[in-house]
């Protein structure tokens, strides 16, 4: 007999991370879709039907209507390239570029992430960037006009 299919409807408020009963990997674009079927690390079926209060983030944490059960959202890897540079303005214009053309990306200090993407990849490669491809969980920042402002991501800005 196969398990029912577990409904997540509530977001947990205040629940450290690592509680839960239930890990649910999600690509950087599923965390963005509050509604529909996923499956857990386990291979649970579940079925979100979650209020739209922004984006999901790794860590949150999730459960039924009668809160019998956590399910903690991680991000799940993706392909990506791993985008580094010679200098860091040559970073901070590729940067600038792929944010003309409205590319998720995952900042850092010394490397730009985003999904894999040949067009774009070629594109960077012309402009001297050194790329390598990896599959890792995908954090990319949220949207300025609000797209992922306040619960859509992991940080606040002032």
């Amino acid at each position: 007999m196969s398990e029912s299919l577990l409904v997540l409807e509530r977001r947990l408020a205040s629940v450290p991370v690592g509680q839960a009963d239930v890990l649910l990997p999600l690509t950087a674009a599923e965390r963005r879709v509050l509604r529909g079927r996923r499956r857990t690390a386990c291979g649970r079926a579940v079925l979100l039907q979650l209020p739209r209060e922004g984006a999901l983030r790794p860590g949150d944490q999730l459960s039924d209507g009668a809160g019998a059960i956590r399910v903690e959202v991680a991000a799940a890897p993706e392909p990506l390239l791993r985008v580094q540079a010679d200098s860091a303005l040559a970073l901070l214009q590729a940067a600038y570029h792929l944010g003309n053309r409205h590319v998720a990306l995952e900042l850092h200090a010394q490397e730009l992430r985003l999904l894999e993407d040949a067009v774009l990849a070629e594109m960077l490669e012309a402009r001297g960037l050194v790329l390598s491809r990896c599959r890792e969980p995908f954090a990319p920042e949220g949207g300025a006009y609000g797209e992922g402002h306040g619960h859509g991501h992991g940080h606040a800005h002032p």
